[in-house]
Protein backbone atom coordinates (compact mmCIF):
# COMPACT_ATOMS: atom_id res chain seq x y z
CA UNK A 1 0.00 0.00 0.00
CA UNK A 2 1.66 3.39 -0.88
CA UNK A 3 1.90 6.12 1.65
CA UNK A 4 -0.15 9.28 1.14
CA UNK A 5 0.27 12.70 2.37
CA UNK A 6 -1.50 14.63 3.73
CA UNK A 7 -0.58 18.74 4.43
CA UNK A 8 -2.53 20.35 7.26
CA UNK A 9 -2.85 23.98 7.90
CA UNK A 10 -3.59 25.18 11.33
CA UNK A 11 -4.13 29.25 11.63
CA UNK A 12 -4.11 29.06 15.78
CA UNK A 13 -5.47 31.96 17.92
CA UNK A 14 -5.98 31.84 21.81
CA UNK A 15 -9.21 29.94 21.40
CA UNK A 16 -9.59 28.15 18.89
CA UNK A 17 -7.96 26.40 15.62
CA UNK A 18 -9.07 26.58 12.05
CA UNK A 19 -7.71 23.12 10.66
CA UNK A 20 -7.56 22.77 6.21
CA UNK A 21 -6.36 19.71 4.75
CA UNK A 22 -4.39 19.35 1.07
CA UNK A 23 -4.06 15.95 -0.48
CA UNK A 24 -0.33 15.34 -1.35
CA UNK A 25 0.06 15.27 -5.35
CA UNK A 26 0.00 18.91 -5.81
CA UNK A 27 -3.31 19.91 -7.70
CA UNK A 28 -5.75 18.61 -5.33
CA UNK A 29 -8.45 20.49 -3.88
CA UNK A 30 -7.97 22.45 -0.18
CA UNK A 31 -10.79 21.32 2.23
CA UNK A 32 -11.66 22.94 5.40
CA UNK A 33 -11.97 20.72 8.34
CA UNK A 34 -13.48 22.79 10.56
CA UNK A 35 -12.33 24.90 13.80
CA UNK A 36 -11.13 23.07 16.83
CA UNK A 37 -10.71 24.41 20.66
CA UNK A 38 -7.26 25.38 21.31
CA UNK A 39 -6.82 22.92 23.76
CA UNK A 40 -4.60 19.70 23.96
CA UNK A 41 -7.56 17.52 24.20
CA UNK A 42 -9.20 18.79 21.26
CA UNK A 43 -5.56 18.44 19.08
CA UNK A 44 -5.65 15.18 20.43
CA UNK A 45 -8.83 14.47 18.93
CA UNK A 46 -8.47 15.71 15.82
CA UNK A 47 -5.18 13.72 15.41
CA UNK A 48 -7.06 10.65 16.24
CA UNK A 49 -9.91 11.71 13.51
CA UNK A 50 -7.10 12.53 11.03
CA UNK A 51 -4.88 9.35 11.37
CA UNK A 52 -5.02 6.36 8.81
CA UNK A 53 -2.84 3.44 8.44
CA UNK A 54 -0.68 4.52 5.42
CA UNK A 55 -1.48 8.57 5.72
CA UNK A 56 1.60 11.11 7.26
CA UNK A 57 0.73 14.42 8.10
CA UNK A 58 2.73 17.64 7.77
CA UNK A 59 1.01 20.05 9.73
CA UNK A 60 2.34 23.88 9.33
CA UNK A 61 1.10 27.32 11.33
CA UNK A 62 2.57 30.55 11.83
CA UNK A 63 4.54 31.88 14.60
CA UNK A 64 2.91 33.88 17.05
CA UNK A 65 1.55 34.94 20.53
CA UNK A 66 0.62 30.94 21.07
CA UNK A 67 4.32 29.44 21.12
CA UNK A 68 5.60 26.47 20.28
CA UNK A 69 3.20 24.01 22.47
CA UNK A 70 1.03 22.95 19.64
CA UNK A 71 4.18 22.15 17.44
CA UNK A 72 5.64 20.15 20.59
CA UNK A 73 2.39 18.69 21.00
CA UNK A 74 2.30 17.11 17.29
CA UNK A 75 5.56 15.96 17.08
CA UNK A 76 5.83 13.82 20.09
CA UNK A 77 2.87 12.37 18.86
CA UNK A 78 5.17 11.75 15.47
CA UNK A 79 3.87 13.87 13.27
CA UNK A 80 5.85 16.44 11.37
CA UNK A 81 5.20 20.13 11.89
CA UNK A 82 6.99 23.55 10.84
CA UNK A 83 5.92 26.57 12.28
CA UNK A 84 6.51 29.77 9.62
CA UNK A 85 6.89 33.15 10.15
CA UNK A 86 4.28 35.49 9.33
CA UNK A 87 6.36 38.06 7.49
CA UNK A 88 7.92 35.26 4.74
CA UNK A 89 4.11 33.93 3.74
CA UNK A 90 4.13 34.97 -0.04
CA UNK A 91 0.62 36.72 -0.51
CA UNK A 92 -0.72 38.37 -3.47
CA UNK A 93 -0.94 41.23 -4.18
CA UNK A 94 -4.60 43.01 -3.56
CA UNK A 95 -5.70 40.09 -1.73
CA UNK A 96 -6.39 41.65 1.89
CA UNK A 97 -9.75 39.50 3.01
CA UNK A 98 -8.65 37.54 5.81
CA UNK A 99 -10.36 34.94 7.64
CA UNK A 100 -9.37 31.89 9.42
CA UNK A 101 -10.79 29.59 7.27
CA UNK A 102 -8.67 31.36 4.33
CA UNK A 103 -5.73 31.62 6.07
CA UNK A 104 -5.58 27.83 7.64
CA UNK A 105 -6.70 26.55 3.85
CA UNK A 106 -3.56 28.94 2.31
CA UNK A 107 -1.08 27.36 4.86
CA UNK A 108 -2.23 24.08 3.37
CA UNK A 109 -1.46 24.83 0.06
CA UNK A 110 1.57 26.63 0.41
CA UNK A 111 2.67 23.64 2.56
CA UNK A 112 1.90 21.18 0.24
CA UNK A 113 4.09 23.12 -2.56
CA UNK A 114 6.63 23.66 -0.89
CA UNK A 115 6.45 27.39 -0.77
CA UNK A 116 6.79 27.84 3.43
CA UNK A 117 10.22 28.59 5.40
CA UNK A 118 10.50 27.29 8.55
CA UNK A 119 11.58 29.28 11.85
CA UNK A 120 13.53 27.59 14.44
CA UNK A 121 12.09 26.16 17.03
CA UNK A 122 13.99 26.44 20.67
CA UNK A 123 13.54 23.85 23.18
CA UNK A 124 12.08 24.40 26.45
CA UNK A 125 15.14 25.58 27.54
CA UNK A 126 16.53 28.13 25.46
CA UNK A 127 12.85 29.59 25.29
CA UNK A 128 12.71 29.50 29.28
CA UNK A 129 15.78 31.71 29.19
CA UNK A 130 14.63 33.68 26.21
CA UNK A 131 11.13 34.68 28.25
CA UNK A 132 13.39 35.08 31.29
CA UNK A 133 16.06 37.90 29.62
CA UNK A 134 12.68 39.29 27.93
CA UNK A 135 11.05 40.03 31.21
CA UNK A 136 14.54 41.56 32.41
CA UNK A 137 14.56 43.88 29.46
CA UNK A 138 11.32 44.66 30.17
CA UNK A 139 12.01 45.53 33.82
CA UNK A 140 14.42 47.50 33.06
CA UNK A 141 12.85 49.37 30.41
CA UNK A 142 10.03 49.92 32.92
CA UNK A 143 12.16 51.05 35.81
CA UNK A 144 14.10 54.09 33.52
CA UNK A 145 10.57 55.09 32.44
CA UNK A 146 9.82 55.08 35.69
CA UNK A 147 12.82 57.43 36.80
CA UNK A 148 12.21 59.40 33.52
CA UNK A 149 8.54 60.43 34.85
CA UNK A 150 9.70 61.21 38.29
CA UNK A 151 12.49 63.21 37.63
CA UNK A 152 10.21 65.34 35.24
CA UNK A 153 7.68 65.73 37.66
CA UNK A 154 10.23 66.89 40.99
CA UNK A 155 11.82 69.69 37.36
CA UNK A 156 8.24 70.71 36.95
CA UNK A 157 7.80 71.27 40.79
CA UNK A 158 10.89 73.15 41.10
CA UNK A 159 13.10 70.32 42.68
CA UNK A 160 16.05 69.38 40.74
CA UNK A 161 17.24 65.62 41.17
CA UNK A 162 19.52 63.18 40.11
CA UNK A 163 20.39 59.88 40.76
CA UNK A 164 23.28 59.09 42.61
CA UNK A 165 24.15 55.42 43.37
CA UNK A 166 20.43 54.61 42.59
CA UNK A 167 18.76 56.80 45.34
CA UNK A 168 17.06 60.04 44.14
CA UNK A 169 18.82 63.24 45.50
CA UNK A 170 16.95 66.19 45.23
CA UNK A 171 18.60 69.69 45.53
CA UNK A 172 16.05 72.55 46.02
CA UNK A 173 15.70 74.69 43.84
CA UNK A 174 14.89 78.31 44.06
CA UNK A 175 10.84 79.14 43.84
Amino acid sequence: MDETITYVGLDVHKETIAVALADGGGRGDVRSFGQIVNTPTALARMLAKLSQPGRTLKFCYEAGPCGYGIQRQLSAAGHDCVVVAPSLIPRKPGDRIKTDRRDANNLARLHRAGELSAVWIPDTAHEAMRDLVRARLAAVRSLRQARQQLSGFLLGHGVGARIVNGVFVGDRQSQ
